[in-house]
């Protein structure tokens, strides 16, 4: 007997003020960990397609960086035009909140979407951190009143628990049309993207509150020798006295930047992979469109 309902599959934007778990999210729905995640704000720098294939359907999903008032920076600038740009040409967007949390970002995150004419899905993440159950129902009603919204989901995307009425509702947007990705592809970046990306993902993990921000991460080298990969990253930061703070006593922090970047690269890649990694200084770079664009920032 066939299956009554048609296969559907489209793209979606994945929305909201910065560090409300949108790039757990996405993890979670594609079933891999291709964005990185930390605690800090403005983890996500580049616009990222994470693609989830269900037996009913496929979701082309666009992580971005969060919108967000402070334009301070070139990269700051840049970070906003890449999420608003993600909007073009998606069939619905996710709006991503914190359970018990909305302020001007978020408002500004859903006029955003409104000016696009999509359906809006709202996630409501982290509902497990809620400390008071009871206060959801009434924050839900809140936030929705006066706002138009296609679905209320409250998820966590860290435990996994909502998710799978969220794709099914999603879904119910998408166009019927065959898979666009094969089953087996997860993203539309490149290993030596995510490689880099794992190494910053450390940076931003295990430095101060102010130096993340200061680094990116370029791959210099990407070689595959047989059954191994070998990886360059540098570390590029904008002051020579950040150079110290990367490295850290006898090269300590630095190592144990490089010894967990490189575990997460084997677990993705299925892969043995040696990498080495350097720290340079480029000063300025962050709040310079030419630095940018060479180092692989795009809007």
């Amino acid at each position: 007997m066939m299956d009554a309902s048609p296969f559907r599959a489209g793209h979606v934007a994945v929305i909201g003020r910065p560090n409300v778990g949108k790039s757990t999210l996405v993890n979670a729905l594609v079933g891999a960990k291709i964005s990185i995640t930390s605690k800090r704000p403005q983890t996500t720098r580049h616009r990222l397609l994470g693609i989830a294939t269900f037996p009913e359907g496929q979701l082309m999903l666009v992580d971005t960086p969060g919108i967000h008032r402070e334009q301070k920076r070139a990269m700051n600038r840049m970070m906003n035009r890449a999420a608003r740009g993600a909007l073009d040409g998606v069939d619905a967007a996710m709006l991503v909140v914190q359970a018990g949390r909305w302020d001007d970002e978020d408002g500004l995150a859903y006029d955003a979407l409104k000016a696009a004419g999509v359906p809006v899905v709202l996630v409501v993440n982290q509902v497990d951190r809620m400390k008071d159950k009871t206060a959801l129902f009434p924050y839900l009603a809140k936030v929705s009143a006066g706002r138009d919204f296609a679905s209320v989901h409250p998820v966590s995307a860290l435990k996994q628990i909502g998710l799978q009425d969220l794709v099914r509702a999603t879904l119910a947007h998408m166009p019927q049309q065959d898979a666009l990705y094969g089953e087996d592809e997860i993203t539309d970046k490149s290993q030596r993207f995510l490689a880099g990306e794992m190494v910053r993902e450390q940076l931003m993990r295990q430095l101060g509150d102010e130096l993340p921000y200061a680094t990116t991460v370029e791959i210099e080298n990407f070689e595959v020798d047989g059954e191994l990969l070998r990886i360059g990253a540098v570390i590029w930061v904008e002051r020579s006295g950040q150079k110290g703070i990367v490295i850290g006593k006898g090269g300590e922090r630095l190592r144990e930047i490089g010894a967990r970047a490189r575990q997460q690269m084997e677990k993705l890649f299925e892969s043995k992979v040696f990498l080495e990694t350097w720290v340079r200084v480029r000063e300025g770079w962050s709040d310079d469109e030419a630095a940018l664009k060479s180092l692989g920032y795009h809007d």
